[in-house]
């Protein structure tokens, strides 16, 4: 597990989904959070389908900050360096994170 990271949940798409990699995720101390492949001509279950909307309710907020970052905030890394092209990832990043925080204090949201 990364000494950074907050969580020990690993959210990913029906592709990842398999036993193996569940259970090598596991291993390595970490919660496969692994949406779930309906069998050819076998719908999934109620269950099954709640919880694949519960997972894709936290990987569309994620991934939204993703497409995100490079529309507004043109992050084509034109740099030499990993350091100079952290640092430009970074503050687009930061720039986000204040849009973000501005957003809520203006609808009223207390975000801490």
């Amino acid at each position: 597990m990364h000494s950074c990271n907050t969580s020990a949940d690993v959210y990913a798409d029906k592709d990842y989904a398999g036993r193996r990699i569940e259970q090598q995720l596991r291993e390595q101390g970490y919660r496969p959070r692994i949406q779930r492949k309906a069998a050819p001509k076998k719908p999934l279950g109620a269950r099954q389908g709640r919880r694949n909307r519960r997972i894709a309710r936290t990987r569309a907020r994620v991934e939204h900050i993703f497409a995100a970052l490079p529309q507004c905030y043109d992050i084509g890394v034109r740099c030499i360096g990993r350091a100079r092209a952290l640092l430009q990832l970074t503050f687009a990043a930061a720039a986000y994170n204040m849009r973000r925080l501005a957003f809520l204090r203006e609808t009223g949201v207390t975000p801490f």
